[in-house]
């Protein structure tokens, strides 16, 4: 990739890994928190809840913004943002405010992840979507992975109010790589063509992109299931340690994010959407053997399958979504798009899996999952197709 730059490339990995790290660190220690300043459980739900619904409505508009001004515009104010969230969550004192704070922090989200990738896109060259993605991914998955551990720590050692420090801290590191490295809005690569962008509507009904959003959903739907009740199962009817649990569910990410570089680089030598379809297939069974689990060997296993699946299928998804955002001048948006698909699933699959749970059985929770995943696949595989008579993209990577 000799006409890559690096440097700008570094630049947003490292400042998307503190960040996501930092916030790691802190929304699993979110619920004590606010139990500790008396929240119900209605309340920490809509403590999580502000943070979705916020950042579901704004990212579209971010993501468009970054499309017409600049990519530098929107992400600097956003890692700044973050870092005074988070001193907000220290001074928080009753509940209300900290359902106030975490709305706002959905904003700060919203400024973040679609543009930062957006701008990865931007610098990425034709026919190494994959590859790129692929190894910008990892800052998002590392984050996820090592941000809870270190949170505990944390918390164990210094308390809550440290924890809030440490994760303003990793956000102003952000915010001054950010601010110092990345070059100027003008000097942005592919920015500033606001009369080649798509319309909303136009975006809207791509068959591509409505395939990538149908299958981001369905799969993030699957995700939230895991994260939400498998904990629950796993202490219900097999009794393991908080530990256990614990490492159950980083498992999955830790998994996926680790073999996210060489599927890149086997995302940009085959059909990528072959590619999403064969990693779903994987992610689907092993959504599927969580109801047939019966101890903590069977939970293992399925969670080292979803992370295989997931690690498959998402860099040939992103790679698709550079492809059709450089195609259309309309990066963000397209980014915006996937990013309203995954906040959106992972609120469904925590309302699917909870009316599930109360409704019937918590094991349903997994088998609809999955079913839910097959149908949105084959929506996916069928919308995603090169319609008839239209030209045969060239290479082996071609969608």
């Amino acid at each position: 990739m000799a006409n890559f730059d690096y440097k700008i490339f570094g630049t947003l990995f490292f400042s998307l890994f503190v960040t996501v790290t930092g916030v790691g660190i802190v929304v699993p220690l979110l619920p004590v928190y606010a139990r500790d300043l008396g929240a119900s459980g209605i309340y920490i739900g809509m403590i999580f809840g502000a943070f979705s619904l916020s950042r579901t409505l704004f990212l579209p508009y971010f993501g468009r913004l970054s499309d017409r001004k600049g990519r530098k515009r929107i992400i600097v104010p956003g890692l700044f943002a973050y870092g005074l969230i988070s001193l907000a969550f220290a001074f928080s004192s009753n509940v209300p405010t900290l359902i106030l704070i975490r709305f706002f922090h959905g904003i700060a989200s919203a400024m973040l992840m679609p543009v930062i990738q957006a701008y990865v896109g931007d610098i990425t060259p034709a026919g190494k979507e994959g590859t790129v993605m692929g190894i910008f991914n990892m800052s998002l998955f590392i984050g996820l992975s090592v941000g809870p551990l270190i949170g505990g720590v944390i918390h164990d050692h210094f308390g809550m109010q440290v924890s809030f420090g440490c994760m303003g801290f990793l956000a102003m590191i952000g915010f001054l790589l950010s601010l110092g490295l990345l070059p100027p809005t003008g000097a942005e690569r592919a920015m500033n063509k606001p009369h080649s962008l798509k319309s909303w509507q136009t975006l809207l009904v791509d068959r591509e992109i409505v395939a990538m959003f149908v299958f981001r959903l369905s799969y993030t739907v699957c995700i939230g299931i895991i994260w939400t009740f498998l904990p629950v199962l796993a202490d219900a009817e097999f009794a393991l340690s908080s530990s256990a649990i614990g490492v159950l569910i980083m498992l999955g990410v830790f998994i996926s994010g680790l073999i996210h570089i060489p599927m890149g680089i086997v995302a940009d030598r085959v059909n990528k959407r072959r590619m999403v379809a064969a990693g779903a297939l994987v992610v689907i069974y092993s959504v599927w053997s969580f109801q047939r689990a019966t101890g903590f060997t069977d939970l293992v296993l399925a969670q080292v399958l979803f992370g295989i699946g997931g690690g498959a299928a998402m860099p040939a998804l992103m790679a698709m979504a550079v492809s059709k955002g450089s195609s259309t001048d309309s990066m963000g948006s397209v980014m915006a798009i996937l990013t309203v698909a995954h906040s959106s699933g992972m609120l469904l699959g925590s309302l699917l899996g909870g009316v599930l749970m109360d409704w019937f059985d918590l094991r349903w929770a997994f088998p609809i999952g999955a079913a839910l995943m097959l149908a949105c696949l084959a929506v996916f595989y069928g919308a995603a197709a090169k319609p008839r008579g239209a030209a045969k993209a060239s290479g082996p990577g071609a969608n």
